[in-house]
């Protein structure tokens, strides 16, 4: 898989994990989300999914 594919998804997990955790922490109103720890928990889980996602990507682009 091309190096860009991993960065753009590790972007993409990272925003949302951010957006998902600010939910379940109630930051962000509006959605059946807002204030449920499950999201909260599930959100930096996400997010970390996405660093590795980039970190995986940068380092194919690296070695090419």
């Amino acid at each position: 898989m091309k190096p860009w594919v991993f960065m753009l998804l590790g972007v993409v997990l990272v925003l949302v994990g951010l957006l998902w955790t600010a939910q379940g922490l109630g930051y962000v109103t509006g959605s059946f989300m807002t204030g449920s720890r499950l999201w909260a928990t599930i959100g930096p889980i996400v997010a970390v999914l996405g660093l590795w996602s980039l970190v995986v990507g940068v380092r194919r682009g690296r070695t090419r």
